[in-house]
């Protein structure tokens, strides 16, 4: 079965502010657009009380620069409404993102100030692209980072993502593929299976089994069209009898069954019971029900094999975004040289200057420090590890960075990634990021 390749999808030029555009028509009034520049993505700081957080997007980021282009429609539409003149619509008419991207490997934990993305690009390339860029980073780094979390407090049993229904349409794509990066075992969103290549799975719902006129009936219907080993939803009605009908009906071969409701700890544990008397020891136990890390993490103790997450996953658990800012942190001067600019407004300084980094390890491998280089890359003591990579060099992306390659890659790094932090970074406790960021200057 063939999938649609990601630039088939509409263009993605007008998901951006009205502002990048007015700056844009005043910068090339100026004759400053062209002026070569280094814009930096960073968050300033952690949501409140965790220690790490997880760069989710970069892919889908890439692939979305590409068709990152002005046709037809976006210039009609700029034009009838007036947002810019006829000079910009024309640079906009040829625009093709020209410059280099880098940053940090999708699915690897950053801190504050992390240069999480780098791009080097003429003024008005990287500036059309500034709400683009955060809107991705933003929304797919908070998933991953609440993902991550959940699956630390599920302590290697399986989390199911699930909560297509709890948010925009596009916006479930997205989370479900960064939940998949951060080490989710599997979606319910179909969409984001055919894009990306990921497990998708899904049984029934309440609905099913009130459609007909029996329980027996429902159970008997799903077990004849979807086979023994499908999970079968028993608390509809009464759990212990759903139960011993599902194991009536399908035997020790029954997959698994599925509680959505009430106390899920005696629950699991009296199901559990229950099952193993019946001969059925095989068949697994799925909880669902507005989990989050904290409620996971509780569930520890109990007796079940997976956990299905859904509400708290696609809202960031509590930080629906990362606060990741983008910034110009140098520019060319009229000699040609480039220049550090920061901003220096209370509370939301900037540090100017092109940055590097790298993770200091000590000689077990595990990170003690993010190391950021102003204008130079920092000093590898032969145990450190360089976290930036190049994603793009003059317009041409670099492979293995997007599509379904790009999912199975960054599911590789947040695993290596979160096996050098130390093992305090798994823990729920509110506390400080669990390695400091340290800047180098020349």
């Amino acid at each position: 079965m063939t999938t649609t390749p990601p630039w088939d999808h509409p263009a993605t030029s007008l998901y951006t502010d009205h502002y990048e555009l007015t700056m844009l028509q005043a910068a090339l009034h100026s004759g400053a657009a062209h002026r070569r520049s280094v814009f930096e993505a960073f968050a300033r700081r952690l949501p409140d009380g965790r220690g790490y957080g997880v760069v989710g997007g970069t892919g889908r980021l890439l692939e979305g620069i590409e068709r990152f282009r002005f046709g037809a429609p976006e210039l009609e539409f700029l034009s009838r409404n007036k947002v810019v003149n006829d000079q910009t619509l024309a640079w906009l008419a040829d625009f093709k993102f020209s410059g280099s991207i880098y940053g940090y490997a999708e699915g690897d934990a950053y801190f504050p100030n992390s240069p999480i993305l780098i791009l080097e690009a003429p003024f008005a390339e990287a500036c059309v692209l500034e709400t683009y860029v955060l809107s991705v980073l933003n929304h797919d780094s908070a998933i991953a980072s609440a993902a991550s979390r959940m699956v630390g407090a599920a302590g290697g049993r399986p989390c199911i993502e699930m909560g297509s229904r709890r948010t925009q349409e596009e916006s479930a794509v997205a989370a479900s593929r960064a939940a998949v990066i951060a080490g989710f075992a599997s979606t319910s969103n179909l969409e984001c299976g055919r894009r990306y290549g990921v497990q998708t799975v899904g049984t029934a719902a309440h609905s099913f089994t009130l459609l007909h006129d029996t329980e027996r009936a429902a159970f008997a219907a799903q077990l004849q069209s979807l086979g023994a080993d499908t999970t079968l939803l028993v608390d509809t009605y009464d759990v212990e009898a759903a139960v011993r009908t599902a194991v009536e009906l399908a035997g020790p071969e029954l997959g698994g069954v599925r509680l959505d409701s009430g106390d899920l700890l005696a629950q699991a544990r009296e199901v559990r019971t229950l099952l193993d008397s019946l001969g059925n020891t095989g068949t697994r136990i799925t909880v669902t029900s507005d989990l989050d890390e904290y409620a996971i993490a509780a569930l520890a103790a109990a007796p079940v094999d997976s956990y299905g997450v859904g509400t708290s996953l696609v809202t960031g658990s509590g930080a629906p975004t990362a606060s990741m800012v983008y910034k110009l942190v140098s520019r060319e001067a009229d000699d040609g040289t480039f220049v550090p600019v920061a901003k220096a407004a209370k509370n939301k300084i900037s540090v100017g200057g092109r940055k590097y980094a790298l993770r200091r390890r000590d000689a077990r491998g595990t990170a003690t420090a993010e190391i950021v280089g102003i204008g130079h890359p920092p000093q590898d003591d032969g145990d450190d590890r360089p976290l930036m990579h190049e994603f793009m060099i003059d317009g041409v992306r670099a492979p293995g960075w997007t599509g379904r390659e790009g999912v199975l890659r960054a599911v590789e790094q947040h695993r290596a990634s979160m096996a050098e932090l130390p093992g305090t970074a798994r823990r729920l406790q509110r506390g400080e990021p669990v390695i400091p960021t340290e800047f180098e200057v020349a």
